[in-house]
């Protein structure tokens, strides 16, 4: 029998779309809010059945790597928890984080691909077509979005002396330590193992686990905020996923100091953590995690596999809770209290979601400008949470 996520009887209406006054699609899955100690504040769907978590697990293996003695900080860091858009910047940490454990391009085991930074591969075409190459729009793994990911990998494997070869072997030491620390940062063990679009194992987690887990990185790695974790006499310091402490602080100094890094100028996830100072990490098939520095986290998953909607709805649900405006209550009657949170206006929130959401377009106007003809509005289910 084939193992599932969940199905669309058990799914809430996240976000619809909205075309010259109809309503032609509309966007249904699961979400879930946890509060800093990981009590749900809101549930949508079915947020206790499994989903591939996808690049949204990236903290979690990027912090294996980097206890195993990967040596990262600053723009190499945020590069192990990247799904990056190949910009000359990310192309260059990464062949530097290659370089600096005696390894090459070559040793990447993620597919070939072209930049998708349109500015990057132009100057590699010209480049190419100056020095009279054969092949003129040159792709690499590289230039692959997950080409962070497994440089670090490969940094660990080679710092334990282990096999560099088989670094992406689910039974190979790098991928045993991205299991121990999922489960310990996830609170849960995993319901199912496959294989991720980078070819490296993925994780099928609960949407409560995906946020439990990010939850924890962001607000053990932020050290602004004095939380109970960082006090060893309290119970959840003594919790597996304390002890890796000095790698989420590494990993969220590194991502919050050099956001293009973990996806690129301008783009959603990037701008995020630029204007907001919430942590955010998508991921294909429509799933995406957030967290504020106090450890208020969101995860969702759009069932039609579709990212269209899931900036839009984690953000709002965030809202909702008060996670964004330190200092006025939550819809549990408690607030954040971290430090480490920038309060957040209602005017600078519509400027972030309006950045990250694709407009509806149609045609162009008089003067030659792409038409906007609609919107992408929220579900029902969340629209209606007060």
């Amino acid at each position: 029998m084939t193992r599932s996520t969940f199905v669309s009887a058990d799914a809430a209406e996240l976000a619809f779309v909205e075309r010259s006054g109809f309503i032609e699609s509309r966007h249904t899955g699961s979400a879930v809010v946890l509060d800093p100690d990981g009590s749900p504040l809101i549930t949508l769907g079915a947020p206790e059945a499994p989903v591939f978590t996808r690049s949204s697990l990236k903290p979690l293996q990027a912090i294996a790597a980097m206890s195993l003695g990967a040596q990262v900080s600053g723009t190499w860091a945020a590069l192990a928890t990247a799904s990056h858009k190949c910009e000359a910047g990310h192309a260059e940490a990464v062949a530097g984080m290659l370089e600096s454990a005696g390894l090459n391009v070559d040793d990447l085991q993620c597919p070939s691909a072209h930049p998708a930074d349109g500015a990057f591969r132009r100057s590699l075409q010209e480049s190419a077509r100056h020095l009279e190459q054969d092949d003129t729009d040159p792709a690499s793994p590289l230039y692959f979005n997950c080409s962070g990911k497994h440089a670090a990998f490969l940094m660990a494997a080679a710092a334990i002396g282990a096999d560099t070869a088989s670094y992406l072997d689910p039974n190979h030491p790098v991928q045993k330590k991205v299991a121990e620390v999922v489960e310990a940062f996830a609170g849960e063990t995993p319901a199912a193992v496959g294989t991720d679009g980078c070819g490296a194992p993925v994780f099928a987690l609960s949407l409560t686990g995906l946020a439990r887990a990010i939850g924890r990185v962001v607000r053990l790695g932020s050290a602004a905020a004095a939380t109970a974790d960082e006090n060893p006499r309290t119970t959840s310091a003594r919790e597996p996923y304390v002890s890796y402490a000095p790698e989420a602080r590494t990993l969220m100094d590194a991502v919050f100091a050099e956001p293009w890094a973990i996806e690129g100028h301008g783009k959603p996830n990037t701008t995020v953590i630029e204007s907001l100072g919430v942590f955010a990490k998508g991921g294909a098939e429509g799933v995406i995690a957030m967290s504020t520095k106090s450890g208020y986290s969101v995860a969702l998953k759009c069932l039609d596999g579709s990212s269209r909607a899931t900036g839009i709805v984690a953000l709002t649900l965030l809202s909702k809770v008060g996670a964004l405006a330190p200092g006025t209550a939550s819809s549990t009657g408690s607030a954040p209290t971290s430090a480490g949170d920038a309060v957040i206006t209602d005017e600078l929130l519509d400027e972030v979601i309006a950045a990250i959401t694709d407009p509806i377009t149609g045609g162009t106007d008089s003067e030659g400008r792409t038409s906007i003809v609609g919107r992408l509005g929220l579900g029902e289910d969340v629209a209606k949470i007060r």
